[in-house]
């Protein structure tokens, strides 16, 4: 069984993903990390190098690669991942998928703390780190809301969200 964890940054997906791979002893992938193996560069060199579309092209391959597998695992996707190509389409049909769901405030106050290593919003003003938030999560909500599953993570510990998890596939923990 493949669980794909999804949702804007800051929502968790690496937090839970980690939770989540001790408590079930699934193989735990982050598809960005996997990405960055696969091409050899990190994510902003890749970025640089080939432009988000040659970004995006090879996230589908791979994203295609690893949903094949017949292994546990707990897949922590990118933010964007979902709304590119069919990939929504994709998770939702080789995986159980979860979204990880938090309230704009919830993000802004946890992304506030980690701009300097989200490349997407270092240059974002802490006022308008919400309304660039809210925007974004606007546009994807229709594609993060096709998942599976829909898990809320505000002021949850990762414990109770990797339980929430858990109980929805019907897991022994």
């Amino acid at each position: 069984m493949i669980i794909s964890l999804l949702g804007y940054m800051g929502s968790g997906k690496s937090h839970i993903s980690r939770s989540l791979a001790q408590k079930i002893n699934f193989k735990l992938l982050d598809l960005d990390k996997e990405i960055s193996l696969h091409l050899g560069k990190d994510i902003p060199t890749i970025f640089k190098e080939m432009g988000e579309l040659g970004f995006r092209k090879a996230e589908k391959h791979i994203l295609e690669e690893i949903l094949s597998s017949d292994e546990n695992i707990i897949l922590s996707l990118g933010g964007g991942t979902p709304v590119y190509y069919n990939n929504m389409d994709t998770i939702t049909r080789h995986s159980k998928s979860f979204y990880l769901r938090a309230k704009v405030s919830t993000l802004t106050e946890r992304l506030t703390k980690q701009k300097d290593k989200r490349p997407l919003i270092a240059r974002i003003s802490d006022e308008d780190l919400p309304e660039f938030i809210a925007k974004h999560l606007f546009e994807r909500n229709t594609f993060y809301n096709q998942a599976e599953f829909v898990v809320d993570t505000d002021h949850k510990t990762d414990e109770e969200i990797s339980n929430e998890i858990i109980h929805h596939l019907q897991l022994p923990h």
